[in-house]
């Protein structure tokens, strides 16, 4: 067992409440890992998750009055902590300078906590080590041409590549197919109506629907950083057949890493797949935005894994202070059933969020097998 040093102090501070200082040090450990590149990953996102949710804290560590480490977190009754954001929270991560020494089981009792739901763990210095890594995140990262790499794809999978052109073909039909970094509210409104329909067509935990997270993301679209161009934001990439909206996503962006959360698309055009031709003009479009990395996050393995060259190793479980270090939960009906219900949890905190998300998910056993975790998320 881990034992905590007697020169470590824990500070618990609201998110939002994050200092300038801590800001640029969080920043400094993450610019040395490039594990950390994530926008989810940063102080931004923290902050800005805390402007809306009153349980959203960030335990920071230091010795000798220098912080050497950050935990985000949403301190729930209990002693509980789920990952900041959460369902939002695709990656966490405990942040910590280069050899400190500070492992996950130090840092969570430094901190108070029972234990520490993990979802998407990004670990690069092995603070969980008994947590398995059995989930993916993907991406596309760009280290040529936009060309090149479309023309990669096609070498990989040329039936793959000759089936997306005929879709894609059949969109044009519609009108010229154009990516677009849109600012128009009436286009965010049209992806969030689409997102929350599927989600109601699916039987998927509506995680647009609670205040909290209607007010974050409108905060986060509406969010125009006055200088720095690479500064953590919101951005909405939405492609247009003529005059027709076709789709489009929305996520965070931050140091040339975009990070989207909503992937929405018109079903009107689902016989088109535009899911694929969005991702295929997004590609082209990258050096125009400033991105080199296109982050999509994990699940719908089927949709992302073609288009990603590069594929992130993610823990999920439960940490836990005292007895089990880690408990892996597996696939099995039991551990989905406590999935779903922590999606709901996680969702919306309050009492009559998760008695409705409780009743809806019954609703939707119904329908279709139960999902286990918020992958149609994205």
């Amino acid at each position: 067992m881990s034992q905590i040093r007697t020169d470590l102090d824990v500070t618990i501070v609201a998110a939002s409440d994050l200092g300038t200082d801590d800001v640029a040090n969080w920043n400094a450990i993450r610019a040395d890992e490039p594990g950390l590149q994530n926008p989810l990953l940063g102080p931004g996102f923290a902050q800005a998750v805390g402007r809306f949710r009153n349980d959203a804290r960030v335990a920071v560590y230091r010795r000798g009055g220098i912080a050497i480490g950050y935990l985000a977190h949403h301190r729930r009754p209990g002693g509980l902590g789920r990952p900041i954001g959460s369902p939002f929270a695709d990656y966490n991560a405990l942040i910590v300078r280069s050899g400190e020494g500070l492992d996950g089981r130090m840092a969570l009792e430094a901190a108070g906590l029972k234990a520490l739901r993990h979802n998407g763990l990004i670990d690069p210095g092995a603070a969980f080590p008994d947590l398995a890594h059995t989930e993916h995140g993907y991406a596309i990262q760009l280290d040529g041409s936009p060309e090149a790499y479309i023309e990669q794809l096609r070498t990989n999978s040329p039936k793959r590549f000759k089936n997306w052109r005929r879709l894609r073909h059949r969109l044009e039909e519609l009108g010229p197919l154009e990516l677009r970094a849109s600012t128009d509210q009436a286009d965010y409104d049209q992806l969030m109506d689409w997102k929350r329909a599927q989600f109601v067509r699916t039987g998927v935990q509506d995680v647009l629907r609670p205040p909290w997270s209607q007010d974050l993301m409108q905060w986060l679209f509406d969010l125009r950083p006055e200088t720095d161009s690479t500064a953590f934001r919101g951005l909405m990439l939405t492609l247009y057949a003529g005059d027709r909206l076709v789709g489009g996503h929305f996520g965070v962006t931050e140091g040339g890493v975009y990070h989207p959360w909503i992937a929405s698309t018109n079903p009107d055009l689902a016989y088109a797949s535009p899911g694929q031709a969005m991702l295929h003009h997004a590609i082209l479009a990258m050096p125009g935005l400033g991105l080199s990395l296109y982050d999509l996050g994990v699940g719908t393995d089927h949709y992302k894994r073609p288009f990603a060259n590069t594929l992130r190793p993610i823990g999920e479980g439960l940490s836990r202070v005292r007895g089990l270090t880690s408990q892996n939960e597996g696939r099995t009906p039991i551990s989905k059933i406590r999935r779903r219900l922590d999606l709901i949890a996680a969702v919306d905190p309050s009492f009559g969020g998760r008695v409705q998300g409780v009743l809806e998910a019954t609703l939707a056993l119904r329908r279709r097998p139960l999902l286990t975790d918020a992958q149609n998320v994205e």
